[in-house]
């Protein structure tokens, strides 16, 4: 259970030693180590010393440590915050991150992606000879079928209602369903990424996408929902204990007069714990409501089992009232109704 409320900003990992090909540039003296990497980057924010900046990114693929995508999103928002901070010395940066192993080229190639940077295509194609293990990937962003960190899309979960109104649409054999729109969807490794981005530029641009996933930490449906934004809440109030700056970020975002009540609470509850250094509880309470939505499952399925019951006594209801009346006719909508609700139900339970 706590492997899955991680955070790698919070509790960054040294990360196994692995086998380092010929053509990798070896680290240099200051940032020698996959450790050294780590505790550089926490330190950025202080240091601002951009010179180093590729080295550290080399460090971290030469020692490993972008081997697994999913717990490295840290990085990639590191790399796509260093970019997107410094317009006018991407290319050059870039440049000086490479070489990287081969399986680590998609780091640099996503964190152009996600740098927010008005010519990241360009960079993207300046930079390709570079990047010959990640040509697919580079020609899928270029395309527009992978998102980038601007398409995170924030959405509250379906209603009861839409959960049923759905369960009741008749998909057509051939017929075309509408694509939906490319998003990228909010994850614990999108979550490390914009904690990364954070990381290289200290604006509020990262910390606002944080804040918007705290309403998840209510979500009672979806584990996954709920996970992420128990993350968001937990990171949030334990690296402003650690922060004034972001501390005062938070404070200022939750008296914005834009701001809604639902994010508003929610931001109490990060804020106080932040300003006392009791973020243990924060913890606590989300290993809690995950367990339980485990354990019992979502709760729009207990409201649709609430609701079944209702609906099937008012359908009973109907049917006797209308035999009762001589309405004979009613008899058989009556038990197609019937049927048809008890599928739904059955179909939405699955």
């Amino acid at each position: 259970m706590v492997a899955i409320v991680r955070c790698l900003v919070t509790m960054l990992v040294l990360i196994p030693l692995v086998a380092t090909p010929a053509n990798a540039a070896r680290p240099g003296p200051t940032v020698n180590s996959l450790q050294s990497a780590v505790d550089w980057i926490n330190d950025y924010r202080r240091t601002r010393d951009l010179a180093h900046a590729p080295l550290a990114i080399r460090t971290l693929s030469y020692f490993g440590g972008l081997k697994d995508p999913e717990s490295s999103g840290t990085y990639v928002g590191f790399i796509a915050g260093l970019l997107g901070a410094n317009p006018e010395k991407a290319s050059d940066l870039i440049d000086r991150m490479l070489p990287v192993r081969a399986e680590d080229q998609w780091a640099i190639v996503r964190g152009i992606a996600y740098s927010g940077l008005p010519n990241w295509k360009a960079l993207l194609r300046e930079h390709a000879t570079k990047l010959e293990g990640r040509q697919i990937m580079i020609a899928d962003y270029l395309n527009g079928q992978l998102p980038t960190l601007d398409m995170l899309a924030v959405k509250p979960g379906p209603t009861v209602y839409q959960r049923m109104r759905e369960a009741f649409v008749i998909s057509w054999p051939g017929a075309d369903r509408p694509k939906k729109p490319l998003a990228l969807e909010p994850s614990q490794e999108v979550l490390d990424t914009l904690w990364g981005y954070y990381l290289a530029t200290g604006s509020y641009g990262p910390v606002l996408r944080i804040v918007e996933l705290l309403p998840w930490a209510k979500d009672r449906d979806n584990v996954e929902r709920l996970t992420v934004g128990s993350m968001a809440k937990y990171t949030l109030a334990t690296n402003a204990s650690r922060d004034a700056e972001l501390l005062a970020k938070l404070k200022t975002i939750r008296g914005a007069r834009s701001q809604t009540k639902e994010i508003t609470a929610q931001l109490d509850q990060v804020i106080q714990p932040a300003e006392t250094a009791e973020t243990g509880s924060l913890r606590k309470d989300a290993l809690a409501a995950i367990e339980q939505l485990k354990l019992k499952g979502p709760a729009y399925k207990r409201e649709i089992n609430a609701w079944a019951m209702v609906g099937q006594g008012a359908l009973a209801v109907g049917c006797v009232a209308a035999a009762a009346l001589g309405q004979l006719e009613f008899g058989l909508p009556c038990v197609i109704g019937g049927g048809a609700t008890s599928a739904a139900l059955y179909y939405m339970h699955d």
